[in-house]
């Protein structure tokens, strides 16, 4: 078991990424990285190293292969939570469409925010809106995340 991680620890070091450029494939706070970059940039900040080196994709990849390559990777490295149960703190999943495995993520800031990475932007925190929850696949925590 992990130790405990405060969530409020959480939403700090991924609010240290706010501003870093978009750069697929890099995470790199202040210089570049992607969505799946942020969370990995604040594995490291909070755990260390990472358990597992990402595999190298494209920005379109788990789509054409119609594989869930970044749910079950976080399957193997952090907490399922139950969408709806989510807390500040926790990691966000999103497909664009029903039929396509989730390809982006988050971290859930405030009950109604989110922290992430868009191609052609830089990271930031933005409401949590409707349209972000319909398309809301797979929550999931860091392990020992507490308040």
């Amino acid at each position: 078991m992990s130790a405990p991680l405060e969530r409020a620890a959480i939403v700090e070091a991924a609010r240290c990424w706010i501003g870093t450029p978009y750069h697929h494939q890099a995470s790199l706070r202040g210089v570049g990285c992607d969505c799946l970059g942020l969370v990995r940039g604040v594995w490291r900040d909070l755990r260390g190293p990472e358990p597992e080196a990402p595999p190298p994709h494209t920005q379109d990849g788990a789509e054409r292969l119609g594989a869930e390559m970044l749910a079950e990777a976080a399957l193997r490295h952090l907490v399922p939570v139950a969408p709806g149960q989510e807390r500040p703190g926790d990691v966000l999943l999103f497909r664009w469409r029903s039929h396509l495995p989730a390809r982006h993520c988050a971290i859930l800031s405030t009950p109604d925010r989110i922290i992430h990475a868009h191609d052609g932007a830089q990271v930031a925190e933005v409401a949590f809106t409707r349209w972000w929850r319909r398309h809301l696949s797979h929550v999931f925590s860091f392990p020992g995340a507490s308040d």
